[in-house]
């Protein structure tokens, strides 16, 4: 009898806690329902940028000690960087090096002799919708409209002061 009774509370309390967590799941779900559909669209990770002070000792330790496949360098003036992507398995990783006396990067490598993590970059579908919605949110975009990055793409930066402190560039899908 007490046996019968331990199991049957056994499985009232199991199903009790089934119970909970579907309404807590429906909670959340409705909440995600109220959020209306944007003209675009957050997609992967597309690379994390790092500023380097000497960028072929950065491009030797990826390429020859940890054995990635690494671009060449590529200038890009109107950015005012060099730029070099490793690629991982999932995504890139872009070492940032000066190009040019007003290159953002030197300010960086000014304060952080060591270099370090720059910003991180987030493809969208759609880099004018995305630009528009985050002006009304209140968002910081750091340029007018977009430019040509890395990727030949269309980039825009983030203000890293709204985005916890991440400097954050969206590039166009």
């Amino acid at each position: 009898m007490a046996a019968s009774i331990v199991r049957v509370t056994g499985v009232l309390c199991r199903a009790h806690g089934v119970f909970q967590a579907r309404r807590q799941l429906s909670a959340s779900m409705a909440l995600f329902q109220d959020i209306p559909n944007s003209l675009w669209k957050l997609g992967r990770l597309n690379h994390v940028a790092i500023a380097v002070p000497d960028l072929e000792k950065a491009r030797s330790l990826y390429e020859n000690v940890l054995g990635a496949k690494v671009s060449e360098t590529v200038p890009l003036p109107e950015h005012g960087v060099y730029t070099v992507f490793v690629e991982l398995g999932n995504t890139k990783l872009e070492l940032l090096h000066p190009l040019g006396q007003n290159s953002p990067i030197s300010g960086f490598l000014h304060k952080n002799k060591a270099g370090g993590m720059h910003h991180i970059c987030i493809e969208v579908d759609n880099i004018k919708g995305a630009m528009a919605d985050l002006k009304k949110k209140n968002i910081r975009v750091l340029s007018e409209e977009p430019k040509i990055g890395a990727h030949g793409k269309p980039v825009v930066f983030l203000h890293p002061k709204d985005c916890d402190g991440v400097l954050v560039e969206l590039e166009e899908a």
